[in-house]
């Protein structure tokens, strides 16, 4: 898995650049995004959709806290802050009612402290990535929690939304839904690992422990929930590069 996307929250600015800095000369994590007050942050966030945060508490006159911030993004989060004793019932609450990984630090801290906590809370992050679960945003509903066996595969849009970029998903135990804005080449930092989808044809993912069957016909089966909410048997095209199963179906 590539390094994680994060994204830091601090209204020091000579603080910010130090953990900028740290996170990036150490190679922990790419800083997709940083800022020195929330509706800035929060903008960022939505736009470049960091796997973690880093976040102060205290933001001084800002109208909200970097606690607020959290309970507003829901991510996993790491709080850097001189405030967490204060805030500990909370931050212990974010945790336990969103299950994501929290981690906090106390300012003054030194370089190598930071560095320390970071790794360790990046990696917890990179692990729950790779978990049975993954976070998809719907055209309904946003953060849903996807337990990736019950993903059967993926496939481009453009048919129905008209967006290259949108992706239909089909399941085992729900109807399909659409992912925007989702591409393939990013799959892995959403989570999918790409051992587990294989690539079938330039618009598919298939779950290879879904498929049922490989076709006569250059197609593989599955078994999905259809947008009536019954099983339908789906076939799905094995285009000329994955016909040979030395390239990439081993079936």
């Amino acid at each position: 898995m590539n390094k994680l996307k994060v994204a830091l929250l601090e209204n020091n600015r000579d603080q910010l650049k130090d953990r900028k800095l740290n996170l990036e000369e150490n190679d922990l994590a790419n800083v997709v995004a940083w800022a020195t007050n929330s509706d800035e942050f929060i903008a960022k966030v939505r736009s470049e959709k960091p796997q973690a945060l880093l976040l102060d508490i205290d933001l001084g006159n800002d109208s909200m806290t970097g606690l607020e911030v959290a309970y507003k993004l829901k991510l996993p989060v790491m709080f850097v802050s001189g405030y967490n004793a204060k805030n500990l019932k909370d931050i212990e609450t974010l945790k336990r009612e969103f299950d994501i990984p929290v981690e906090h630090i106390t300012k003054p801290f030194s370089d190598k402290d930071f560095i320390k906590t970071a790794t360790k809370f990046l990696r917890e992050v990179t692990e729950q990535l790779k978990a049975e679960f993954i976070y998809l945003d719907f055209k309904e509903s946003k953060r849903n929690k996807i337990p990736i066996d019950t993903i059967v595969y993926l496939e481009s849009d453009t048919g129905n939304s008209g967006a290259s970029n949108n992706k239909r998903i089909y399941f085992t135990d729900r109807k399909p839904e659409i992912v925007f804005d989702f591409s393939f080449t990013k799959m892995e930092e959403k989570g999918f690992d790409k051992n587990l989808f294989i690539q079938t044809h330039k618009s598919y993912r298939v779950n290879v422990e879904k498929i049922i069957r490989y076709n006569k016909n250059h197609t593989v089966e599955v078994i999905v929930i259809n947008e009536a909410g019954k099983k339908e048997n789906k076939q799905i095209p094995v285009s000329t590069n994955y016909q040979n199963p030395t390239i990439g179906l081993d079936l």
